[in-house]
């Protein structure tokens, strides 16, 4: 078996869907197919039930993720040593970030790191809370970027200045003209909310509790996995949100959104690294850029079509 057969498999493993997977892989359908089925001829064992139109992992597969997941994570490990040796003129770093640093925060200190380093080949994932932590935790990812608390004693985690959250409705809720809002305020509302696993959700939850509430007690009304979604649910009526002011302040700028007067304290990103992998000079690299000053991140970031005020962020 090849290096590439076993990235082919685990990519599919993950997908669970021939087409996406290739997409993914910047590869033909017909030749993501022609290397499982060299995997599976390879090994004697066949990897994917074929069910139809869809796909399945048979047992031999489940057992075969993790350990080609290990294998691509120590072969990433070797060519990183190697292309340290070229003092960042050469190598990769593997990032994956919650959606809300990755679409409104992260943007502007790649673009910096890429002008600084440009022989760097950058990749982003995104994921919740729960899924870029499991990604650094298992070596998928070098670097990983989230708002939530994280409990995971095989990580490092370092923070740095973030956003605030904000309670928003429609401009036209019922709620909208309030000058008042207080914590217990909020059981009366209907909610749209990230899903479970969110570090948006996470916060704010911690910050019920922390008031002696029980977010159980929320009358949620939607759950949806995406910033972009939550906002445009609540932009049409369906409820309040408490989201990332980076993600409200399109809205807000446009009148669409409205902003009740609840105040949240101002919440810290947090980037994590495994604590016994190797910390590539990349890797350090991005860490010492991320800790500049704000004005000197935001004059690096100036170049970037966002408002200087988020871009310091």
């Amino acid at each position: 078996m090849t290096l590439e057969q076993l990235k082919v498999f685990v990519a599919v493993a993950r997908a669970l869907h021939m087409t996406r997977a290739a997409e993914g892989l910047n590869m033909t359908q017909s030749a993501v197919s022609a290397s499982v089925a060299a995997l599976e001829a390879s090994c004697g064992v066949a990897l994917f039930h074929r069910v139809g139109r869809r796909i399945e992992l048979t047992e031999a597969g489940q057992a075969f993720v993790p350990e080609a997941e290990a294998v691509l994570a120590r072969a990433a490990a070797a060519e990183t040593v190697l292309a340290d040796l070229s003092g960042l003129r050469r190598g990769r770093l593997a990032l994956e970030a919650s959606q809300t640093i990755a679409n409104y925060w992260l943007g502007p200190v790649l673009n910096r790191f890429h002008t600084l380093y440009p022989d760097i080949a950058l990749s982003v994932v995104i994921g919740n809370t729960t899924q870029v932590t499991a990604a650094v935790r298992e070596g998928a990812a070098d670097l990983g970027f989230v708002e939530g608390e994280v409990e995971e004693p095989l990580l490092a985690r370092t923070a740095v200045p973030g956003d605030r959250l904000v309670l928003v409705v429609a401009a036209d809720s019922p709620f909208a003209e309030r000058r008042a809002i207080a914590p217990a305020d909020l059981f009366d509302m209907p909610f749209v909310l990230r899903e479970p696993g969110s570090g948006t959700r996470q916060v704010f939850e911690d910050a019920l509790r922390a008031s002696g509430l029980d977010p159980g007690g929320l009358k949620v009304v939607l759950e949806l996995p995406s910033n972009e979604a939550v906002v445009s649910a609540v932009a049409a009526g369906a409820g309040a949100t408490v989201i990332s002011d980076l993600v409200a302040a399109a809205g807000l700028a446009t009148g669409t959104l409205r902003q009740l007067p609840l105040t949240f304290p101002a919440r810290r990103f947090y980037v994590l690294r495994h604590a016994d992998r190797y910390h590539s000079r990349a890797a350090q690299a991005l860490m010492a850029l991320i800790r500049e000053p704000e004005g000197a991140q935001a004059a690096a970031a100036a170049p970037v079509s966002r408002p200087r005020s988020r871009a310091r962020r």
